[in-house]
């Protein structure tokens, strides 16, 4: 079984950093590709909603999303908050797991605690347990956004999801 590691909010000016894991087997991550699954950020915020929903009620998934509140990455820094949500999702889904893959090119030294940590570059194109939790972290930063715009209309947060662009 592998444990994909990814997070959504890391470049945004407003809003959390959400971190997920989600963990299953490469027969269950195979029905998922069928599906349509793909890096969350290539997929409409339909079809990431109804994966989303899919992956939460699989009963051979398991999964955990961290929330790193703004005041906690302004207090803690982006990195520290990274490794913290990263070290919860191991401390909680790491028995499901014999192989960990983080999407990114740092383990921020948890490699030393758990040595089955392998980090990827663009994982969330490659492994689909990585872009599962993509779409979970990315999903649960969507609708974050959307809350946060109902109260700040004038800043377009259900278009841009408190990026830049």
């Amino acid at each position: 079984m592998t444990l994909g590691i990814d997070e959504a909010g890391r470049g945004c000016l407003a809003g959390s950093l959400f971190v997920a894991g989600v963990a299953c087997s490469e027969k269950t991550a195979l029905e998922f590709l069928k599906m349509g699954l793909k890096d969350s950020k290539k997929l409409s915020p339909k079809k990431r909603f109804f994966l989303e929903d899919k992956i939460k009620t699989h009963g051979e998934v398991g999964f955990f999303v961290v929330k790193k509140s703004a005041n906690e990455i302004d207090s803690l820094g982006l990195g520290a908050c990274l490794k913290l949500a990263i070290q919860e999702i191991l401390e909680n889904g790491c028995s499901l797991a014999n192989e960990i893959k983080i999407d990114g090119n740092t383990a921020f030294g948890l490699d030393k605690r758990y040595p089955n940590i392998q980090t990827i570059i663009k994982g969330d194109e490659t492994i689909a347990q990585i872009a599962m939790a993509s779409v979970l972290a990315k999903a649960f930063k969507d609708r974050e956004m959307l809350k946060l715009h109902a109260l700040f209309k004038e800043y377009g947060w259900d278009k841009n999801c408190g990026y830049g662009t």
